[in-house]
């Protein structure tokens, strides 16, 4: 009879996995220097997640913010802004960056034709877009929501990869900020 999970054991590994893949990258990333470095091995990685692919969506799923919780009570334009704001900074500096910069690598590798992530890459996405199209519905003032909430998404996930990219924090601070106040009005 096969014993049955640790659940302690598995959340630490799974908040160790973003860890080791914000630092190590995801491109190469294999089962056994990842279990070495968790303290476990590739057998009890299989045997607690299945697959490398299904080990990170799990690993992502427990450090997605509630979204719906982020934009909720969001009444006007200036709370709109402020909280995408505090949300965009708690993205690059705060306790959510760690796992935005994993995140990132996903989304690339779920552009490839079949990528394994490619599914939890889609729902990531509409997840958000529909949170925060439902916190635009409140405001009065945009004309149609879907497409504020798409451009406010997709501008500041690529914003975010810039920054993480050329490291030039004040050039993306300035165009997140534009880009929030510019499409929130």
């Amino acid at each position: 009879m096969a014993r049955p999970l640790d659940h302690a054991k598995r959340t630490e590994l799974l908040d160790a996995v973003v860890r080791y893949i914000a630092e190590h990258g995801l491109a190469n990333l294999s089962l056994r220097p990842l279990a070495a470095a968790l303290g476990t091995s590739s057998r009890m990685l299989i045997y607690y997640f299945g697959t490398k692919e299904e080990l990170l969506v799990q690993a992502l799923a427990t450090h997605r913010p509630d979204l719906t919780a982020v934009f909720a009570e969001v009444d006007n334009a200036a709370a709109l802004r402020a909280r995408l704001w505090d949300f965009y900074q708690s993205n690059t500096t705060g306790p959510d960056a760690v796992s935005v910069t994993v995140m990132l690598q996903v989304l690339g590798a779920a552009c490839a034709p079949h990528g394994p992530y490619a599914r939890y890459a889609g729902e990531a996405t509409a997840a958000f877009v529909s949170a925060l199209t439902a916190g635009l519905r409140g405001l009065h003032s945009v004309d149609d929501p879907e497409v504020v909430a798409t451009l406010l998404v997709s501008g500041l996930r690529g914003i975010l990869q810039d920054r993480l990219i050329t490291a030039d924090v004040e050039r993306t601070d300035r165009a997140a900020r534009r880009l929030i106040d510019q499409t929130i009005h």
